[in-house]
């Protein structure tokens, strides 16, 4: 699945500097990136929630690990920015886990529609022509187990094995949730097309 790219307007010149100067706390630096990378990392919290406040205090509580921990950061590779990204975005899918440990592990899983839909079998290449906003609004609408494995699983390539370790679940409810959402998912996006040919027949 292809992802959105948002830019942030430093440079890597300007990340640096303010990496460095959040690292001694630097209220203005840790302004200037939240606001840098804001974008970049709701559009990462969104994919595991499906309400704006959840996302905010996902994305809140990454920042916040993010200027603890900021004075051990150190670029993985030459591109100063893109490594700074992959750490963000990591500190941001696991705060996605911890949130979801929190919050919905106890609850019971949303049961699938009662009503039967004749869904034809959607391949893994009709649902990468969709675009991503309809993907991402497909996985909002999912059930809270399914969303979690099918973000870790899909966007963010775990294993089921690390998966389960994550999620506090065994492997094999691990890979059950997958399917059970790829299922969820067709229904969740036949509906959708659905609705959006009767919107345009009236």
């Amino acid at each position: 699945m292809e992802e959105k790219h948002y830019t942030q307007l430093l440079s890597a010149d300007e990340l640096t500097f303010h990496v460095e100067a959040c690292a001694l706390n630097s209220r203005e630096s840790q302004k200037v990136l939240y606001s840098s990378f804001y974008g970049y990392a709701m559009a990462i919290c969104d994919r595991y929630v499906n309400n704006q406040d959840d996302a905010l205090e996902i994305l809140n509580d990454g920042f916040l690990k993010i200027f603890k921990e900021i004075h051990h950061y150190k670029p993985a590779y030459k591109d100063v920015i893109s490594s700074f990204k992959g750490w963000l975005r990591k500190i941001m899918v696991y705060t996605a886990i911890d949130h979801f440990r929190k919050y919905q592990k106890h609850q019971l899983v949303a049961s699938l529609d009662d009503v039967v839909y004749h869904v034809p079998a959607v391949s893994d290449e009709a649902i990468n022509k969709l675009s991503y906003d309809e993907i991402i609004r497909a996985v909002q609408d999912l059930s809270p187990g399914y969303r979690a494995v099918f973000n870790l699983f899909v966007i963010e390539e775990f294993s089921h094995e690390e998966i389960a370790g994550h999620l506090g679940i065994s492997i094999g409810t691990s890979k059950s949730n997958l399917s059970k959402a790829r299922r969820q998912l067709q229904k969740i996006l036949f509906k959708q097309n659905i609705t959006s040919i009767a919107k345009n027949a009236v």
